[in-house]
């Protein structure tokens, strides 16, 4: 599903995504960045549950994120536009 779709008016200088889910957990979450079929992706799992990019020149396109397992999760999404 698209976490962030892409800014059309605004420019994005920062968004995050955040997996709700116990340290221990290693169940994944894979982010893409205008990949809907995750060819290309960074992984959250086990203690890395966050995600964060920020300044002029970060990806301005839709953020995918896939559950690659069978257990549900809540996200927090954040993002900053100018």
């Amino acid at each position: 599903m698209i976490v962030l779709e892409k800014p059309h008016t605004l420019h994005r200088i920062f968004f995050s995504v955040d997996k709700i889910a116990a340290q221990t957990s290693w169940y994944a979450t894979w982010i893409s960045f205008g990949d809907p079929q995750f060819l290309s992706y960074f992984t959250l799992s086990g203690s890395l549950n966050h995600f964060e990019a920020e300044g002029a020149d970060i990806f301005q396109g839709d953020i995918w994120a896939y559950n690659v397992s069978d257990t549900d999760f809540w996200y927090t999404i954040s993002e900053i536009l100018r």
